[in-house]
Parts: structure tokens; C-alpha cells; sequence
């Protein structure tokens, strides 16, 4: 029998590819530098080919190592859904879940739903990842996370998603700016305003203009942005302009310290979906869906 590649051999090489350095590829893998390089070595000389082109200045994987990477990726997936049949038929939602969660969900609707979780899966063992959606749905795909929660949509190929919940936008302004007396504010309203979003990248950003019908000014800007909500909203407290926020970060306590004005949005399709997604090939599918019924109670709360 031909001898096959070992998983741990598949990670060496996966790990290299996605840090580019053999030592950060062994630190990733908790072995030591020697050991990853001696185990890449055994697994080009498995395969009577070199996949790794080494420097004294870089790591570059040759074209046949890129090919071999994509496969040993689906394979290392593979070798994990497998344990997670055995898992699941053991106990719902026990042992290790990977969850990726953009900032603008996890600070705000996490603190909500874990003690809950907690109690309904005392053996559950959530390892979070706080993530940009675009490097979640990569780590994803690429089996390094279980599960994402997210706002949709977001495209992300090969996996399925559950709506837990809507989540409304809010403006939020200086109390003496006209929109803080306004008797009804309309997205149109928004176009005139210094609108402070997000930098982009942010999905926040991008839901939220899709929300209120608008699209970003020429150049990609859109107002003043910033790297986070908590910097926006002081911006705003400082008469920069105006900005939407979710409704899970006011109620968790984003406008703390201000003297901000929340204000109600009078068109009714200025929320944010927030859903789970997983892959589609998981075994756990029942598992996903019992982790959200418990975050879309948190939802419901808010």
C-alpha cells in the first residue's frame, strides 16, 4: 500500500502557507521550528516533490505546493467533520465550538446570551474569534472556525445560514442638532446630515447605507469614518456629525458618558439581519440550530 501523507504533516504545510514563515507556522502549531521543517521535509519526500521553495529571505510555496495546500485544507476539514459526527451523537453542543463574531456583535450581544448558553450546555466550550466578516467567512471555509455570527448577508460559499434576529438602526445625535427635535426622520433626512459611519471593510458600514437607501459619496467617502463604534459615537458627541448605530449596542450601553440623543428611524427597513453560518458539509447542522434558537432569545430581549 502506497504510504499516505499524515494529518499532521497536512497542517504543517497549511500552516506555512497561511503565515508565510516557519517559524510563526510552528508557533501556530505548537511544535518547534525544527520539528515543522522536518515533517514538511518527510512530506515532500512522501510525495517525491518539493511544495516549499525556501529563502534565506522568504518561504514561497511552488505551484504544485499551492495545489497540494487547497487539498490538504478540504482534507484536514474533512478529518474534523468526522469527529464531529462522533460528537454530536455523543452530547448536543459539547466540547469545542469555534465562533467567529464581527465587533459590532460580539461586545454587545455576547454578555446577553453566554450565561444562558452556560446554563442549557454546561459542557459546551466556546473558543471565540473576533473577526472582520470577510477573515471569518476565509477561516470558516477553511475549517479554522466551526460557526460565524454575523449580519446578513454576507457571501460565503459552500454554507448555510439561520436568521437569529433583526437588529434596528438608530441615529444618534448632539441634543442641539435639528434631527434631535425633528418630528419623524426619514433616511432622505440623512443625506443632508455630516453622516459618521465605520471606515470601510466594516459590514456595519455597508448594511447601513443599504438600510437607509444610500450609497457612499464619490471617492468612497461617506462623511468622516471611523475603526469603531465606540470612536464614532465620540466623534459625534463632539459635534462632528451624526451616526447610526445598532440597536444592541444602545441598549448595551455605546452612548454611556454622553449626552447623545437616540433617535427612532421612520422607514421601517432600517435594521440589520443578524444570522448564524456554518458549512454546509458540518455534521453539527442540529447543534447550529440549537445554538441559535439560544442567541435569538437574546435577540428577542433587546
Amino acid at each position: 500500500m502506497t504510504p499516505l501523507p499524515t494529518l499532521r504533516q497536512l497542517h504543517y504545510l497549511t500552516a506555512l502557507a497561511e503565515h508565510g514563515h516557519f517559524g510563526r507556522a510552528a508557533e501556530a502549531c505548537l511544535v518547534t521550528q525544527s520539528t515543522l521543517s522536518a515533517g514538511l521535509q518527510e512530506l515532500e519526500a512522501l510525495l517525491g516533490t518539493v511544495l516549499v521553495e525556501r529563502t534565506k529571505r522568504h518561504v514561497m510555496l511552488t505551484p504544485l505546493g499551492l495545489a497540494v495546500t487547497e487539498r490538504a485544507r478540504r482534507l484536514l476539514v474533512d478529518a474534523q467533520e468526522l469527529v464531529d459526527v462522533v460528537r454530536a451523537a455523543d452530547a448536543p453542543l459539547s466540547g469545542v465550538v469555534r465562533l467567529g463574531v464581527i465587533p459590532t456583535i460580539a461586545p454587545y450581544l455576547l454578555p446577553r446570551v453566554m450565561p444562558a448558553l452556560r446554563a442549557a450546555y454546561p459542557q459546551l466550550k466556546l473558543v471565540l474569534r473576533e473577526d472582520m466578516s470577510a477573515r471569518l467567512a476565509e477561516a470558516l471555509k477553511a475549517g479554522a472556525l466551526d460557526v460565524l455570527l454575523l449580519a446578513l448577508p454576507w457571501p460565503i460559499d459552500g454554507a448555510e445560514t439561520l436568521e437569529v434576529g433583526d437588529d434596528t438602526f438608530l441615529l444618534a445625535v448632539p441634543p442641539g442638532h435639528p434631527l434631535a427635535t425633528a418630528p419623524a426622520i426619514h433616511s432622505t433626512d440623512l443625506a443632508l446630515a455630516e453622516l459618521l459611519l465605520l471606515e470601510e471593510g466594516h459590514c456595519l458600514r455597508d448594511h447601513a447605507l443599504a438600510a437607509c437607501h444610500m450609497v457612499a459619496r464619490p471617492g468612497g467617502e461617506q462623511g468622516v469614518s471611523g475603526t469603531s463604534l465606540h470612536t464614532v459615537v465620540q466623534m459625534v458627541a463632539n459635534g462632528l456629525g451624526v451616526t447610526l448605530l445598532p440597536r444592541m449596542a444602545v441598549e448595551a450601553g455605546a452612548l454611556a458618558g454622553t449626552d447623545l440623543v437616540v433617535r427612532a428611524l421612520a422607514d421601517p427597513g432600517a435594521k440589520r439581519r443578524i444570522g448564524l453560518a456554518w458549512r454546509a458539509s458540518s455534521p453539527r447542522k442540529a447543534e447550529m440550530q440549537a445554538l441559535a434558537a439560544v442567541i435569538a432569545t437574546g435577540m428577542a430581549a433587546l
